[in-house]
């Protein structure tokens, strides 16, 4: 939507009475205008009028229209969550907008999220002007169509829509006599219920959970200085620094690649990556994207038609492209099409190229061989979980950043229970410090139980080479015995090899003590039987498929 100034010559009522008109809206509210304010346009250095000079009907279009433009501009189930209903104009002073919101959390999250969205769509609606905002909570102050000071109480069961009702009979009853509407003002004041915080607890920690973040905007609060390294990351860690530092083909690595299970710091290290690139190359253009988001582009460009102006955004202007979640163009054939262009053009110009997935290239189901192919041209690495130390490490660094005193012993059993997932560490704390800046209450070790349901994880399974030989030898519907034999059926050998390469990529066993548990072998045989299945699995979807199965079973 391009800015332009809003036309308050057909909006604005001035606040001289003389010379009024009076005319009825659809409501059939009485409504007093200038006779000669269509005539009289407002000059740009003009000050807004006070919210006395706007009727209720010119208040809700000027409500409207930032509420479009809001909606137009943050994602659907944000918009539906914090603003549809829950967010409505309550005044406009010469250099102040006033909003009002449901409760004292959406106002929060609006302030801390959205307070930039909602300036500009202020400036979009109203002009080139830069207001004041401020959001109030269910009316706390003194609401009426004119700029008054009094105050009365109401239901502290009245909403938004209750509000604009009121707000209605206040002007309908003293629209011609200006002087009355000061005897007839009210205010809302709702504390929160014990409940309210709860939520608003709760609320916190979905909110970390879900990770969403804008594309078009890197995440500067996510560096490399603030990620914890350990045995787990250290690698991948070492080799994002790598290209922050010389991205391209004048690096190590002009194409790298990042998998691991969700919530182990893959997106924090994009965004670290391109934080870098920032500080040290600022005349490179980046594109940090989701798969996903990546996909709708695509698909809106071919809507309008445009797709050469899309294949043009990325082979010609882009230096850096990072696309997180890269397994999410699976079985979407169009758009991996518009992707192998755009990889091969890039990588031939030498440019950077960063992905990210839950699955390592060869794994992705629903992905053609030339992709998986150019996905592992460049460094590929494995995220592992990380283990007590680095997680009592992330947990004590966060715990600072959030102002947040726990014992080591709180520590400790927080990083025991929650093992597989940096963000629920992290969202963890969140929870823990939000319950105790809303209740007031100090933390304590039964609180920490409570509150984060630390009896309900379980401990986790310690894997074997027993069990590994086990599920595949199920899976294959082979004895452990034939596994372990000298046996050299085809059968037996690609379940042997299968066996020898999980233990391997799970349990990081040594290739002697493989060799030693399967029959005897010697290192050579295990070094083959692994080059062998990594091999395959470049091209065999079929045996990927059957790892992934055995694996999840383990």
């Amino acid at each position: 939507m391009a800015s332009h100034e809003f036309p308050f010559s057909h909006f604005l009522n001035p606040i001289n009475i003389e010379n009024k008109i009076t005319t009825e809206n659809n409501d059939g509210l009485k409504l007093e205008r200038d006779n000669q304010i269509d005539t009289l346009p407002i000059s740009e250095n003009q000050e807004i009028p006070k919210s006395e000079g706007f009727s209720i009907e010119e208040l809700r279009f000027i409500n409207a229209g930032i509420l479009e433009h809001l909606k137009s501009n943050i994602a659907t189930q944000k918009f539906e969550t914090y603003f549809d209903s829950n967010f409505s104009l309550m005044q406009i002073k010469r250099n102040e907008v006033i909003f009002n919101v449901a409760t004292n959390f959406i106002k929060n999250i609006i302030e801390d999220q959205f307070r930039e969205f909602l300036g500009r769509s202020l400036r979009e609606v109203l002009g080139n002007k830069n207001f004041k905002i401020s959001i109030l909570v269910n009316n706390q102050q003194v609401i009426t169509a004119s700029n008054t000071s009094n105050t009365s109480n109401t239901s502290n069961t009245s909403n938004t829509s209750n509000f604009i009702s009121s707000l209605e009979r206040v002007n309908e009853n003293n629209i011609i006599n200006k002087k009355s509407v000061k005897e007839n003002t009210f205010t809302l004041d709702l504390s929160p219920t014990k409940e309210d915080l709860i939520t608003s607890v709760e609320s916190k920690y979905i909110n970390h959970m879900e990770n969403n973040y804008d594309e078009s905007n890197i995440d500067p609060s996510k560096t490399f200085s603030n990620f914890i390294t350990g045995h787990s990351n250290q690698l991948a860690v070492a080799s994002a620094i790598a290209v922050a530092r010389n991205p391209g083909k004048s690096g190590k690595y002009p194409s790298l690649y990042l998998h691991s299970n969700s919530g182990l710091g893959k997106t924090h290290l994009l965004n670290a990556v391109a934080n870098g690139i920032k500080d040290q190359f600022p005349h490179l253009r980046i594109c940090l994207i989701t798969a996903r988001n990546f996909l709708k582009e695509m698909v809106e460009y071919i809507k309008d038609n445009n797709i050469e102006q899309f294949q043009r955004k990325y082979s010609e202007k882009v230096d850096v492209l990072m696309i997180d979640d890269i397994h999410e163009l699976k079985n979407k054939k169009g758009t991996q099409d518009e992707f192998f262009h755009i990889f091969n053009e890039l990588y031939n110009k030498g440019k950077q190229l960063i992905f990210t997935s839950d699955k390592a290239p060869a794994e992705i189901d629903g992905i053609p061989e030339r992709i998986k192919t150019r996905l592992q041209w460049g460094l590929v690495i494995d995220i592992q979980k990380p283990d007590i130390e680095t997680r009592i490490a992330i947990l004590k660094k966060k715990a600072l950043g959030l102002d947040l005193y726990l014992s080591d012993d709180i520590l400790t059993s927080i990083a025991t229970s929650i093992k597989s997932n940096i963000r629920e560490l992290e969202g963890s704390l969140i929870k823990l410090s939000a319950f105790s800046d809303v209740m007031k209450m100090d933390i304590d070790m039964e609180m920490v139980k409570d509150l984060l349901k630390l009896n309900n994880y379980t401990e986790e399974k310690t894997i074997t080479l027993e069990d590994i030989a086990k599920i595949t030898s199920t899976h294959y519907r082979i004895p452990v015995a034939d596994l372990k034999s000298k046996a050299r059926s085809k059968e037996i050998t690609k379940a042997r090899h299968i066996a020898m390469y999980l233990s391997r990529k799970i349990m990081h066993t040594t290739q002697q003590e493989i060799g030693k548990f399967f029959g005897g072998r010697d290192h050579t045989s295990v070094i083959h039987a692994l080059n062998k299945i990594t091999t395959q699995l470049k091209v065999d979807v079929a045996l990927s498929r059957d790892i992934i199965q055995i694996e999840s079973h383990l």
